[in-house]
């Protein structure tokens, strides 16, 4: 796969005939809503094989070649210039395609209310080829260590005619927030918590359940090695049972970080428990804050970087938000919350309010402006082929064990073209 933005004057013609593939392939491959209307700075998809590059300041075949993971002799050979030749900035070489890392991916889905949505449900069916895990979420822990189950709807199903294995995420939410004394009960209480283990063991088993997921939330950070002594338990029966089990981290940099949402989950113990975590590494950018990219490359560095001391790469799954936000501007804390859109809508609306779709480089993160109807500035940050590329060359480079999305149900096929163009998804069998 190769990634285009859209300069002003191009069209989906000249684009195809740039890159020798046909106005039909890209507007299938992106998914496009108005393909005689592309917006400048739009993202595209090329599904041709292999990728074009175009020579940088201070490239060589040699830095090209490190960059890319190939022999500089090879480049050479296939574009059929001298290994010693000079590269002029803006050349364009051809790099072929590489054998692609093998990972794991997983995505959870959201239903709301009783029933599942067509448009879940079809989510679902769709993206399911490309996951290791499916995950629900989710079944709601009582203080009693009842179970909540959400509506599931078809999702055994379809996991199953796509080999991806079913993840029985668990929470502590209680009346729509995490409930941080429901949190304290469930890990100290060890009757609670043998009812619990009991009850994940026999809904695993009558529904297909292959993985067990903890997202324990807020809880108070004095029970952090109750939390872990839970682990540990829940580790051994889940085991016996055949099941794995993994846990949701929040994004920490330190084993001191302060504060509510860090303090007890402790990284290196659930590195040692679980057979793998989830990094929730989203959300800078939230609705109740102010406007900024909701993924930022950077900070998810540092947070993977810190989980590394203290973990193995093979057991870490990185987040990935699949949407973004549209804030009114100016900020007011405790004020308008931001209005959550998927990649396809950020680009419709950046369309329609006829902007440039710009792109901060330091954040690898999409943005623009607009003005709306009633005269109010918004700022919208959102994903698309360029920032989603930079969290797969993390995975690459970190070697870390896959990728885990927050959420289905927001559309995004230049996510799915670039995950199956740069890995291998192992499925579990």
């Amino acid at each position: 796969m190769q990634i285009h933005v859209v300069s002003r004057g191009q069209s989906l013609y000249s684009i195809a005939n740039a890159y020798g593939t046909t106005v039909d392939a890209l507007e299938t491959a992106n998914e496009l809503d108005a393909p005689a209307n592309l917006v400048v700075g739009q993202a595209l998809v090329i599904p041709i094989v292999g990728q074009f590059y175009y020579v940088q300041p201070g490239d060589s075949l040699y830095t090209i070649g490190q960059r890319f993971g190939i022999p500089y002799q090879e480049i050479a050979r296939v574009n059929n210039i001298s290994v010693d030749q000079q590269l002029e900035v803006g050349f364009r070489l051809y790099i072929p395609e590489q054998p692609e890392p093998i990972i794991e991916s997983n995505a959870y889905i959201e239903p709301y209310g009783e029933t599942v949505s067509e448009t879940l449900v079809n989510s679902a069916r769709k993206n399911a080829p490309f996951l290791t895990y499916l995950a629900p979420f989710n079944y709601r822990v009582t203080r009693e260590g009842a179970l909540i189950a959400p509506p599931l709807d078809d999702f055994a199903t379809i996991a199953a005619n796509n080999n991806a294995t079913l993840m029985l995420v668990l929470s502590n939410l209680e009346e729509g927030a995490f409930s941080a004394e429901l949190g304290r009960i469930i890990v100290t209480n060890e009757t609670v918590q043998n009812t619990l283990l009991d009850n994940i063991i026999a809904t695993a088993r009558e529904v297909g359940f292959r993985d067990v997921h903890f997202d324990f939330e807020y809880l108070p950070p004095a029970n952090k090695e109750d939390y872990n002594n839970f682990l540990r338990k829940a580790k051994a029966r889940l085991s016996n049972a055949g099941l794995l089990m993994s846990t949701a981290l929040a994004p920490k940099t330190s084993a001191t970080q302060e504060g509510e949402w860090y303090e007890a989950h402790d990284y290196a113990a659930h590195g040692e428990i679980a057979d793998f975590v989830v990094l929730m590494t989203y959300e800078w950018g939230y609705s109740g804050g102010p406007a900024m990219a909701v993924a930022p490359i950077g900070p998810v560095r540092e947070v993977v970087e810190y989980a590394l001391t203290e973990m193995p790469a093979n057991k870490i799954m990185l987040g990935q938000n699949l949407y973004g936000y549209d804030w009114t501007l100016p900020y007011v804390a405790g004020g308008q919350y931001a209005k959550a859109l998927s990649p396809q809508q950020a680009i419709t609306l950046a369309r329609e309010q006829n902007v440039p779709i710009q792109y901060d480089t330091e954040a690898q993160a999409p943005f623009f402006f607009y003005t709306d109807n009633e005269g109010n500035r918004h700022e919208v940050w959102f994903e698309d082929a360029r920032s989603i590329q930079a969290k797969f060359n993390l995975i690459k480079e970190l070697n870390l064990r896959g990728i885990s999305y927050w959420k289905l149900g927001l559309a995004f096929p230049q996510n799915w073209l670039l995950l199956e163009d740069n890995f291998t998804i192992k499925k579990r069998g």
